[in-house]
């Protein structure tokens, strides 16, 4: 079972994932004002809610991933690198989190941020920031490195099978899957470019400082809620 879903203000896709023999689910980079869809959907579903999961420390909103530990009892789970010392899980490359029978596995994915990962389940891979559909993520800021994305791109995520579905962090014009094949050859950024091209791309975008960066930074390293109330919880 699996559904996409998307916050219109910040253009963000969240993604529910289950297990369909434990009904055991994941969401990754949910969004604290969809926070009622998430609770609606999972009581309509009968699923029971495992993991809140982030691709990275968003800069564009606020997760509900600690509301929805307070909510659910769940395990919070972002990479060690992000900073983010209130989740649960402090996650690595190769780690592997499990869905009843089924597995979630961590690929370090940093460049956007220096936290940045991949989540592969199955034949999907749900990739943040880190590669969009005709696109990535910027890298100007969080420790963002247009080199280290390259590499993580090129020698992580297109060394998957063509046919792997791409599950991009964000869309602004209507899209909502890719596969890495597409991205290999019709990518903008990317495809044909060598190193040094892309990052000679990435070093000239200038583009204006995200508006909520201030304000989802620090509250995204503390799950979203305040460390006090997640102790309480």
């Amino acid at each position: 079972m699996f559904r996409q879903l998307f916050d219109t203000e910040s253009s963000t896709f969240t993604y529910l994932i289950v297990d369909d023999q434990s009904m055991e689910a994941a969401l990754i980079d949910p969004v604290d004002t969809e926070l009622t869809v998430y609770i609606d959907l999972l009581s309509s579903l009968g699923v029971t809610l495992k993991y809140a999961l982030e691709t990275h420390v968003h800069a564009d909103h606020v997760t509900a991933s600690g509301k929805l530990r307070q909510q659910f009892g769940i395990q919070t789970g972002v990479s060690q690198q992000c900073g983010a010392s209130s989740a649960d899980l402090q996650l690595n490359d190769g780690d592997q989190l499990q869905l009843g029978q089924q597995s979630i596995t961590v690929i370090a994915t940093p460049g956007h941020t220096t936290g940045s990962v991949t989540y592969l389940w199955k034949d999907k891979i749900f990739t943040g920031d880190a590669l969009l559909i005709n696109g990535c993520g910027r890298t100007d800021f969080q420790g963002g490195d247009a080199g280290t994305l390259y590499d993580s791109i090129t020698q992580r995520l297109f060394t998957l099978t063509d046919e792997t579905l791409v599950y991009p962090g964000h869309d602004y014009q209507g899209r909502r899957v890719s596969c890495i094949g597409q991205e290999k050859t019709i990518n903008m950024r990317l495809a044909g470019k060598t190193r040094e091209e892309f990052i000679g791309i990435m070093q000239q975008l200038n583009l204006p400082k995200p508006k909520m960066i201030d304000i989802a930074v620090p509250a995204n390293r503390k799950c979203g809620v305040d460390e006090e109330t997640v102790l309480q919880g």
